[in-house]
């Protein structure tokens, strides 16, 4: 396949960045498309030229660092799979290929097409945990958790939290990915001990760091890589509502 590339340039968080164009040819359609970047990578540093920068890790669709906006879409063309799952089968032969990093405020470029996702961490550290001391650990079947309740929170649990569903929204809004954390604890009476605190500081936090507001359009379900379900943004806003209202008055 004979391909171009369309990548956005940055130097560093405060430079300007651009589009620059780099023609990729002999790649297979088999070569997944960060080992197709991998070969353009070599080809930048033969010529003596600055390689592109971009996050990779696993590479097996689990730690969702290869957060790339492929032809106006999160992670490309293919439906729920992470940039480092697709192959280049899925594009045809002579196309130009636009590669974008995330496109929100709360992420800052890095270079090229990094981002800072820690925001998403702090998110996290906010309150997507349990802190209870709970002893040793018990046997499986010693707390009774109904499997309908069990297997809802094991589907909120595969958020990866690349931020496919930040670079989809409109609003660059997280509620997508702070649902599924609060999900995933508000369903187990593990976490029912700290429901309120924790959706209430993750809400907060989410807020502060600028992410937007919500308006149902469903793009975040419809990009997100684990197709996480928006039924979860609604059962955090029914979290949400009922530890405003129980929440003691200061």
């Amino acid at each position: 396949m004979d391909l171009t590339l369309k990548i956005w340039r940055q130097a560093s968080a405060g430079a300007t960045g651009k589009f620059v164009n780099y023609p990729v040819s002999g790649i297979s359609e088999d070569a997944s498309f960060l080992e197709m970047l991998d070969v353009l990578n070599e080809s930048l540093v033969m010529k003596g030229e600055e390689p592109v920068a971009f996050d990779h890790d696993c590479r097996e669709g689990i730690c969702g660092a290869c957060s790339l906006y492929i032809n106006g879409r999160p992670h490309g063309p293919d439906k729920g799979i992470t940039t480092c799952q697709m192959h280049m089968r899925n594009f045809k032969d002579g196309e130009t290929i636009v590669i974008e990093p995330w496109r929100a405020k709360p992420f800052p470029v890095i270079k090229d097409l990094m981002v800072d996702r820690s925001a998403f961490d702090e998110i996290i550290q906010a309150g997507g945990f349990i802190s209870v001391r709970t002893g040793g650990v018990p046997d499986a079947n010693a707390i009774p958790i109904p499997k309908r309740h069990a297997d809802l929170a094991m589907d909120a649990a595969a958020c990866i939290g690349c931020g496919a569903c930040v670079a989809a929204c409109k609003n660059a809004s997280a509620m997508l990915f702070v649902a599924a954390k609060v999900s995933q604890f508000a369903l187990l009476p593990q976490g029912k001990l700290e429901a309120s605190e924790r959706v209430r500081n993750m809400v907060t936090k989410m807020d502060e760091l600028g992410f937007g507001n919500c308006t149902n359009t469903y793009a975040c379900e419809a990009e997100c890589p684990k197709e996480i379900s928006v039924s979860h943004i609604a059962r955090m806003n029914r979290e949400y509502l009922v530890a405003k209202v129980t929440a003691p008055k200061e």
